[in-house]
């Protein structure tokens, strides 16, 4: 299923910057990176339940936010990219 991830973390203290910096480090393992912090994932359901509490644990919901947009398996039909920066298959081949 492929699920929009979005998230905005408090950046004021060292600490949000260390919770920034984590939060996007776990999206990176799990999902590719469509804007600074928007991140899209084709996971199956199981392991999008784990990529969501990680990332739970990880934020200060006191000053932090996440996003979880669920477009599930028939997401071709309801992205549309315009612009410079070029789309990709997250169906295809990904290369780290």
């Amino acid at each position: 299923m492929m699920v929009i991830i979005s998230y905005d973390v408090s950046t004021s203290d060292a600490d949000g910057r260390k919770r920034l910096r984590k939060v996007a480090k776990e999206c990176q393992n799990h999902a590719q990176r469509v804007q600074n912090s928007v991140f899209e994932a084709d996971l199956d359901y199981s392991a999008f339940l784990k990529l969501k509490n990680r990332l739970i644990e990880l934020i200060d919901d006191k000053e932090d936010s996440l996003r979880f947009y669920y477009l599930g398996n028939n997401w071709e039909h309801r992205v549309e990219h315009i612009g410079s920066k070029q789309s990709y298959n997250p169906e295809g081949v990904i290369i780290i």
